[in-house]
Formats: C-alpha cells, structure tokens, sequence
C-alpha cells in the first residue's frame, strides 16, 4: 500500500505579498482604462464607481478610494487587521493607478468586445492575485469572502450575483449593447474566479 503523501501548506513570504499587492491592482487599473475606452461596466465597487463616473462625470480614481471607505471597519471585524490592511493599500493602489495610467497609455481605439472579455480577464487575475495574499480591493469583494469563509458560499458566485445586480442598474444610464458587452465581460471575470479560486485547492497563504 503507497505510504501517504500530505501536501505542506508554505507561507507566502513577505517579497511574494509586495509584488501581488502592487502587480494585481495594475491588472485591474488596465481592465478599468479598457472599459472606461468602451463604455462598459463592471461588477463589485468599480461597477458602482462606473456608474457614479458615468452619471456624475466624476473621476474614477477618487470614487473607487471614497466607496471602500465605510468598509473597512467591517473588514477589520471580520477579516481582522491585516486582511485590513492589505485590503487598504489595494484600494489605494488602484485608485493611483486608475489616474496614472491614462498619462502614460492612450488608446485611441479599441474593439469593444476585445475590451470586454480582455478587461473582464485581467480584473478576475487581479482579484485572484490579491485573494491568495489575504486582500482584497474593498466593498463587495470583502462581502463576497467573508461568506465564503464563514458559510461556505463560493466568492465567484456571490461575486457574480452582486454584478448582475449593479448591471441591471446600469441600464438606467447605459444603452442595451453596452449592458450586453458588460455582461461578456462580467462572465470573463467570473470564470477567472469560479475555476481558479476553489476552496482547499490553494494551499499557499
């Protein structure tokens, strides 16, 4: 009988939490640039400061560090300080990054579907990127991995059902095509998210 082999469970170190920190919000940065190009929508705390942008006409960047800021203190309940903190320098991050990366990249043109599904990729990498390092950019994300982690509810699908939510809301100010283009892109990131990030499957923390 084949002795059994048990899997050891190793830390991240500390250089391994930097870089995923600083490289998965730039992921998500790009994917907000791309959308903002086509005029789509996305889900979680972006999706609603894209629908705070496009109404209001107010900068992205701002709104996204504004929204997370009432959930912090429930991320530290229920996360715990570090979780917290993480979630913090993310959010913060992303904010940077969202108005940097417009002076540094400008596209003149871009396909909306391309924008769609490519955007909808990069945010579902950037947010597994930063789940596995015990963050994540704030809002509904906090929500969607507190119930995974204390009911089991898998972060992806809850994910999935907090978007389709604030894409219905969007119809309100965006045309039918950019909804459905949104939707593309909203499953992108949701297929990123329900294949990749399965409880007990990652072993790295």
């Amino acid at each position: 009988m084949p002795a059994m082999q048990t899997e050891q469970i190793t830390r991240h170190s500390l250089f391994e939490d930097v870089q995923a920190l600083l490289v998965g919000p730039m992921f998500v940065a790009f994917a907000v640039l791309l959308f903002q190009q086509a005029g789509l929508l996305t889900g979680g705390t972006v999706g609603l400061a894209f629908l705070l942008h496009y109404l209001m006409g107010w900068s992205m960047a701002w709104i996204v560090f504004v929204l997370n800021l009432p959930f912090y203190l429930f991320a530290w309940r229920a996360m715990g300080w570090v979780f917290t903190i993480k979630t913090f320098i993310c959010v913060g991050l992303l904010s940077l990054y969202t108005a940097l990366l417009p002076q540094v990249i400008v596209l003149q043109s871009v396909d909306r579907l391309f924008a769609a599904v490519m955007g909808g990729f990069l945010i579902g990498v950037g947010l597994l990127m930063i789940v596995r390092h015990k963050a994540s950019l704030g809002g509904l994300g906090v929500l969607a991995l507190y119930f995974q982690n204390t009911r089991g509810w898998p972060a992806g699908k809850v994910q999935m059902v907090a978007d389709a939510l604030i894409l219905v809301v969007g119809l309100v100010i965006r045309d039918p095509l950019s909804i459905g283009l949104s939707i593309v892109g909203a499953l992108a990131l949701n297929l990123v998210l329900a294949v990749n990030h399965k409880a007990g499957r990652y072993l790295g923390t």
